[in-house]
């Protein structure tokens, strides 16, 4: 999965940390990109069965809101990450980086937020 933001390398290295995966890929920004810029990568041991999180530098990137709302940029994707304790889970996410939507909708779900405003959910 790839994922458009625009800071790439620092989103990779935000979800390296909460998922404990080693970012495979650091490459800095392409011409006339910022120093934000480029393109970045995540991926499990051959190993491990888990997803591949590709970050890659959008330029008109606009920070989506969540839940949706007419006329703003909604998430077009998120990642739903289980977990076995949800209150240590979302108490790591936050150290990392995340901060919590202000709208919750289930008692057993906690949606979060990235450093980039992506929205993503810890689930039981």
């Amino acid at each position: 999965m790839t994922i458009g933001t625009s800071q790439p390398r620092e989103l990779a290295r935000f979800y390296s940390r909460m998922l404990d995966l080693p970012v495979t890929a650091d490459e800095g920004p392409g011409p006339d990109e910022p120093e934000t810029g480029g393109w970045a990568q995540i991926r499990p041991p051959e190993h491990v069965a888990a997803l591949t999180l590709s970050f890659e530098y959008e330029r008109s990137y606009a920070r989506p809101v969540w839940p949706s709302a007419p006329g703003r940029q909604n998430a077009t994707q998120h990642l739903d990450i289980k977990v076995d304790d949800l209150p240590a889970a979302v108490e790591w996410a936050v150290a990392c980086g995340a901060v919590p939507a202000e709208f919750q909708p289930q008692d057993d779900v906690r949606v979060m937020l990235d450093p980039d405003g992506h929205p993503f959910c810890l689930f039981l």
